[in-house]
C-alpha cells in the first residue's frame, strides 16, 4: 500500500467506520459467544475466556473482513466481480461474501493448495483458477487479472476495509466481557490484529492488545524492532495462516501505534493447544487459531506490560480459525501427545533367547504402559555377530513422570532403556 493511502486511512473516522462494520456484518457473520476455560485459567492463574472464531462461517474470522470490503462496494464495482488471491480462509471467506452480495469471485490459488480447500471454496460458488508454485505466484497473477479485466481486488489484510471488519471481533469482546483486561491475537499479515487493536483503542484503550506469533514467522517482530515493514527472509511454521513474509503497510502502522506488546510461541505449544483444545473442549482448532492460545502460558514472563499490571487479569485469546484437515489433526495429535509425555518410544538390546520380549512385556504390563507398537529386529542390534536383538517399544503414558517410572523400572529388570522420544 503506497504512504499517502496508509495515511488517508489513518485520518478516517475509526469510531464510524467500525460501527458500520458491525451493522453490514449482523446477520451475516455470527456473534460469537463467549467460551470459560477452567483448564487454561488453572493452568495461567488468569481467567481466561475463549473468542472461538473458529466456530465462525467458513470456520474462521475471514468471513468479517471480506465481507466488510464488499459490502462496502457499489453495484456498478459489484458488477465487474471479485478477484482475491488465497490458499486458504480468505478464499473461502471472499468466496461467501461474494455469493452474498451477488457478485461473481474468481479466486487463485497456488497448485499446492490441498484439493480439501479447491473444493470448499468451489462451493460457495466461486470460480478457482489453480496458478504458480507458492501463494505469491498466485497473488501475482490475481492482480494481474484485476488490471486486465477491471475486477475489484480484496486483499487478505492490508485494506481498512477488512480491518475494519475484523475490528468487529474485538467490539463483541468488550459488550460480552466488560471486565476484560487483556486480549490476546496472532498476527500473520496482520490484519486481524490491526483491527483488533483498532477497535479496542478507539472504543475502550486501557484493555491491552497482545500479539502471538510463531517463532518461524518473524516479520512483525523484525518490522517493529526496526521500525518499519521488514519482510522475513523466510517462514518456516505449522501455522499457515500466519505464515506470512512481509506485514501491511497500513496494518504495521496500526499495530506499532496501538499494539501493547508481542509474544513469540514455538511449534510445540501450538501443537499442544491444538491437543488441549480438543481433549478439554471438544474444539477444533488450526494452528493459526492455536496461537493465541500457546502464547498464555508466557504472559507472565515475556510480557511486561502484562506482568506489571494490578488486579486481577481477564484474559480472552481469540481462536482464528477451525480449518485444519484430518491428516493433519492426526500429525498434530500424535506430536502434541509426545511434547506432553502422553506417548514414549525407547529402545533396548536383548539376548537373542526365549522369554525376553515377555519380560520387557511384563515390566510395562506391571507400570501401565500400553504397548502401541513394537518393532524387533536382530539387523539393529549393535554386533551382528553376536546374539542380540534390538527391540523398538512405543507405549501410552501419562506424562512425564510415569515417563520416568517406567525406565527406572526396566534399569531394574536388568535392562538399558535408550529414549528415543
Amino acid at each position: 500500500m503506497e504512504q499517502n493511502e496508509v495515511l488517508k486511512a489513518l485520518q478516517r473516522d475509526h469510531a464510524a467506520e467500525l460501527k458500520k462494520a458491525a451493522q453490514r456484518l449482523k446477520g451475516t457473520a455470527k456473534h460469537t459467544e463467549i467460551i470459560a476455560s477452567p483448564v487454561l485459567s488453572d493452568m495461567t492463574g488468569h481467567q481466561i475466556l475463549l473468542k472461538p472464531e473458529n466456530l465462525q462461517v467458513t470456520g474462521s474470522f475471514k468471513i468479517r473482513g471480506a465481507y466488510n470490503k464488499i459490502a462496502s462496494l457499489s453495484e456498478d464495482q459489484l458488477a465487474r466481480g471479485i478477484v482475491t488471491a488465497s490458499a486458504g480462509n480468505h478464499a473461502q471467506g471472499v468466496a461467501y461474501a461474494a455469493r452474498e452480495r451477488g457478485a461473481k469471485a474468481t479466486i487463485c490459488m497456488p497448485t499446492i493448495t490441498p484439493p480439501l480447500k479447491v473444493d470448499a471454496t468451489k462451493a460457495y460458488g466461486a470460480d478457482v483458477v489453480l496458478h504458480g508454485d507458492v501463494f505469491d505466484e498466485a497473488a501475482a497473477y490475481a492482480q494481474k487479472l484485476s488490471d486486465e479485466q477491471g475486477m475489484i481486488y480484496v486483499p487478505p489484510f492490508d485494506d481498512y476495509e477488512v480491518i475494519c471488519g475484523q475490528g468487529t471481533i474485538a467490539m463483541e469482546i468488550l459488550e460480552d466481557v466488560p471486565n476484560v483486561t487483556d486480549i490476546v491475537v496472532p498476527l500473520g499479515g496482520g490484519g486481524l490484529g490491526a483491527g483488533v487493536a483498532l477497535a479496542v483503542k478507539t472504543f475502550k484503550p486501557e484493555v491491552r492488545v497482545i500479539g502471538a506469533i510463531p517463532e518461524g514467522s518473524p516479520a512483525f517482530k523484525n518490522s517493529f524492532a526496526a521500525g518499519r515493514v521488514v519482510p522475513a527472509d523466510k517462514v518456516v511454521t505449522s501455522a499457515e495462516g500466519v505464515a506470512v513474509k512481509r506485514p501491511g503497510d497500513l496494518t504495521f502502522a496500526l499495530l506499532n501505534e496501538f499494539l501493547d506488546d508481542l509474544i513469540t510461541v514455538s511449534e510445540r505449544d501450538i501443537n499442544e493447544m491444538i491437543l488441549l483444545m480438543l481433549e478439554k473442549h471438544k474444539l477444533v482448532v488450526e494452528a493459526a487459531g492455536a496461537v493465541s492460545l500457546a502464547a498464555l502460558e508466557h504472559l507472565n514472563l515475556r510480557s511486561r506490560k502484562f506482568a506489571s499490571a494490578p488486579g486481577p487479569h481477564v484474559v480472552v485469546p481469540i481462536m482464528s480459525g477451525g480449518n485444519i484437515d484430518t491428516v493433519t489433526i492426526g500429525a498434530v495429535i500424535q506430536k502434541g501427545m509426545i511434547a506432553r509425555g502422553r506417548i514414549m518410544n525407547f529402545e533396548v538390546e536383548l539376548p537373542d533367547l526365549p522369554g525376553q520380549l515377555l519380560k520387557v512385556a511384563q515390566v510395562l504390563a506391571e507400570q501401565r504402559a500400553n504397548v502401541i507398537a513394537l518393532d524387533h529386529d536382530q539387523f539393529k542390534a549393535s554386533g551382528h555377530y553376536t546374539n542380540a536383538v534390538a527391540l523398538g517399544v512405543t507405549v501410552e503414558t501419562n506424562g512425564p513422570d510415569h515417563i520416568d517410572r517406567v525406565l527406572e523400572a526396566l534399569k531394574q529388570a536388568g535392562f538399558d532403556p535408550k529414549r528415543i522420544y
